[in-house]
């Protein structure tokens, strides 16, 4: 079946085990009664497919085998290890950064000649021709954008953040950080970007650097023959899950050539567990991307980059507008973050409508796909090229430094169809990139450039645009779509205030995509430092936080945030920061799942073989029986992946004896129990036991973790979910409050704390639940 989300019942095999595998069940009475089956869902969207997924070990096993090697690891194996993390981050950092900037640089070379080929021939007046130069080319690369994410790596399409926070959460698919999936996320988002639609590339560029740490973490690919032997000591899902951490904030920072607004936004939005030396090695991680931009952008300026110039790395300047501020000012600025609160809870509900319309189409096929891609891209270039036809052109305002009308592919003053010394306004925001968009409507000090007719035109196209465009085959951000249509309604209320307000309409425009981000993504402080460091306006700071808060509370009491709506439609276990109110009334008895499969510390091989064929159980609780101790008691817990790697050793004796960790070392070493990458790990059948040796015995004290997480069955569920979540863990072992019962009642894993198993268990806690709904 693949990859599969244990859930410490093994729930699709448990009917076969009691039909097949009764002589095993006869050997030793489970350790738990009979108890309901967790026959909940286990599958989860990854691009356009139901995939299997299972959680990540990010425990320390400390077993005999672990805690030998640390004792035996000379001075010189750990300072290796502390340089190959920051090393890697090093290399996280370079990639990303380097990554970050071709992204860019083919983007604004391959829009800007598309951009000047149309413009060229509106200057010709050739209109029609114009259209279908300027349509072709979108279809050409929207098409090229659907297909590398169709046939080669669908989970590459769409923003990429959802399944990154959740991986981060402990949710494991290997195709989410896959080495294709890295190569579709970079040229697929250079051409949708490039094709004109209304999307951002900085949503997959967060993507783009989980990659890139996730293919170094785990030594390269074997698929792709890119291996590395020295990342031997990076052989854990801890380990990996910090570097990944750290290519997330890069992909922030190399986005937004926001460094620090990277660091906040994988500790606010991302990540769900956090410690200072990761904190230092994030922060590290995102300085090398900063520099390796700043020294690439310094290059490029004499025009040695081709089109890439002013455009490109997002930089909008709004440090030379006035920064002070009035009564009124703040009344505006509070109307902006209520209306942005209600439009981002809006733009989440229908985002969610619009996702479950697409995967009937995306249930079809990737024919139906690509179709669908090329009919957004045709909408979107009428859209682009009919809409500005609206507008009437603008006579130039006098003294301005910048050209008008605009002779390249960017700038505020696009001639359009307009006689010379006109501009259309509304053409300045369609015909550019949406990066050179955003730059128009956040300059300041440019009166009334934009006509209120324009803005409302240009919010209401970009907003509708942004939701169909979401969703589609292509990889694709939120954050452009968002502080497009934010921008334009902020000033499109400043425009309109601004009798009353003494702040220049460029400011509105950053309260309002301000608060239109914080109610779509309920972000705050990385939201905030992002914007100020985008900006460079220091002084604007409190009222980016007062608009961001009021945003943020107003949608809160709508629904909730966009990249946890999709991560609830995908059917990712995610776990929440928060317990439900439910679980308060439980106990983590009530929700353990049975019947209970343990082994004996010195285990008959037979057994072993034939539970690891009739269960998918990741995890195993190891019981000391007589004659090694008095009375039953739990020893710890063993691993499926520790025991195929021991059974492939064939230590085994004929008598039921304890053989410890010096005859375990004599065939093994430490890294032969380390987790492999996707893929690569031991299967069980490539195991080769003689019928002699199924009679034979093996000692599982060596290899047992025998400091496992341990709850008491009358614990509250809800403490218990928050313990399981803030360390990380796998599997949580339940033991019995009173003397004289087994030593081990059950194992809770994360699909145990699933709001559907729960309540399959429990249904009057929903009924109640709705009552409550309909009394409110």
């Amino acid at each position: 079946m693949g990859h599969c989300l244990e859930n410490g019942t093994g729930d699709d095999v448990l009917i076969s085990m009691q039909t097949d595998g009764s002589d095993l069940m006869s050997v030793r009475e489970p350790l738990l009664e009979k108890r309901p089956l967790n026959t909940t869902s286990q599958t989860a969207i990854v691009g356009a497919k139901l995939c299997s997924i299972e959680s990540l070990d990010y425990e320390i096993v400390e077993n005999d085998l672990f805690k030998e090697d640390w004792r035996t690891r000379k001075r010189v194996q750990i300072f290796q290890y502390v340089c190959l993390k920051w090393s890697l981050a090093l290399l996280v950092g370079l990639l990303t950064g380097l990554v970050g900037f071709f992204n860019n640089f083919a983007v604004e070379n391959i829009a800007g000649f598309k951009l000047l080929l149309t413009n060229d021939l509106m200057l010709k007046e050739r209109y029609h021709a114009a259209f279908v130069a300027y349509a072709g080319c979108n279809l050409l690369l929207a098409t090229a954008a659907a297909a590398l994410c169709a046939y080669i790596a669908p989970a590459a399409a769409g923003s990429g953040i959802p399944e990154v926070k959740a991986y981060l959460n402990g949710v494991d698919s290997h195709s989410i950080l896959a080495p294709s999936t890295l190569l579709v996320k970079i040229f697929g988002s250079i051409f949708g970007v490039s094709a004109g639609f209304v999307l951002g590339k900085e949503g997959p560029m967060v993507h783009t650097g989980a990659c890139i740490a996730s293919m170094l973490g785990q030594g390269g690919s074997r698929k792709y023959h890119l291996t590395w032997r020295c990342l031997r000591y990076f052989k854990n899902d801890r380990d990996r899950r910090d570097l990944i951490t750290c290519g997330a904030a890069a992909g922030v920072a190399a986005a937004f050539r926001a460094p620090v607004g990277g660091v906040l936004f994988t500790l606010e939005e991302a990540t769900s567990w956090w410690r200072n030396a990761l904190l230092w090695r994030t922060f590290f991680t995102n300085a090398v991307v900063a520099v390796v931009l700043r020294s690439l952008i310094v290059y490029c300026r004499g025009g040695k980059c081709g089109l890439f110039g002013k455009g490109g790395l997002i930089m909008f300047d709004l440090s030379s507008t006035v920064s002070t501020y009035s009564t009124s000012d703040l009344v505006a600025v509070i109307i902006i973050g209520v209306i942005g609160g209600i439009l981002g809870a809006l733009y989440n509900h229908l985002v969610g409508k619009i996702l479950r319309k697409y995967s009937i189409i995306n249930e079809k096929g990737a024919a139906f796909k690509i179709m669908h891609t090329m009919i957004i891209s045709l909408l979107t270039s009428c859209c682009s090229y009919g809409i500005p036809w609206l507008a009437r052109c603008t006579p130039c305002p006098p003294g301005l430094e910048d050209r008008c009308p605009t002779a390249g592919r960017s700038g505020n003053f696009k001639n359009f169809q307009c006689p010379p010394g006109h501009y259309n306004d509304l053409a300045s925001l369609f015909l550019n990139t949406n990066e050179d968009a955003i730059r128009n409507l956040f300059t300041g000090n440019t009166g009334n450039e934009f006509d209120i007719s324009t803005l409302v035109l240009f919010f209401i196209a970009v907003y509708c645009l942004g939701l169909v465009t979401y969703g589609i085959a292509v990889p694709s951000g939120l954050f452009i779509p968002v502080i497009l249509a934010g921008a334009s309604f902020g000033r499109l209320l400043g425009t309109i205030l601004s009798p009353i307000c003494s702040l220049d309409p460029a400011l509105f425009a950053l309260f309002g995509a301000a608060s239109l981000l914080g109610g779509t993504m309920r972000m705050t402080v990385s939201v905030c430092i992002i914007l100020l460091e985008l900006t460079n306006d220091l002084l604007m700071l409190p009222l980016v936080m007062l608009v961001l808060l009021i945003s943020k509370s107003v949608a809160d009491n709508i629904n909730i945030g966009v990249y946890d709506l999709i991560i609830q439609m995908k059917g990712l276990p995610f776990l929440v920061a928060h317990a439900e109110p439910y679980m308060r009334h439980l106990v983590a008895g009530d929700v353990v799942s049975g019947p209970l499969i343990t082994f004996t510390g010195v285990e008959k091989v037979g057994n072993i073989m034939q539970i690891l064929k009739t269960t998918r159980h990741h995890g195993f609780p190891v019981i000391n029986e007589l004659p090694f101790c008095e009375a039953p008691e739990l020893c710890g817990l063993v691993l499926r992946s520790h025991l195929i790697v021991l059974l492939k050793g064939k230590r085994f004796t004929k008598e039921k004896v304890l053989t410890g960790v010096g005859e375990v070392f004599k065939k093994f070493g430490s890294f032969d129990f380390a987790k492999a990458g996707p893929g690569k790990g031991m299967k069980l059948e490539e195991l080769d036991i003689s019928v002699d040796e199924m009679e034979m015995y093996v000692d599982l004290h060596p290899i047992t973790n025998k400091s496992p997480y341990t709850v008491v069955e009358t614990m509250s569920l809800a403490k218990a979910a928050l313990l399981f979540r803030e360390l990380g863990l796998r599997h949580l072992c339940v033991v019995p409050k009173t003397p004289g019962r087994p030593p081990v009642i059950g194992v809770l894993t994360r699909h145990d704390f699933m709001r559907e198993h729960i309540l399959r268990l429990f249904p009057h806690f929903n009924r109640q639940k709705k009552r409550n709904e309909e009394q409110t």
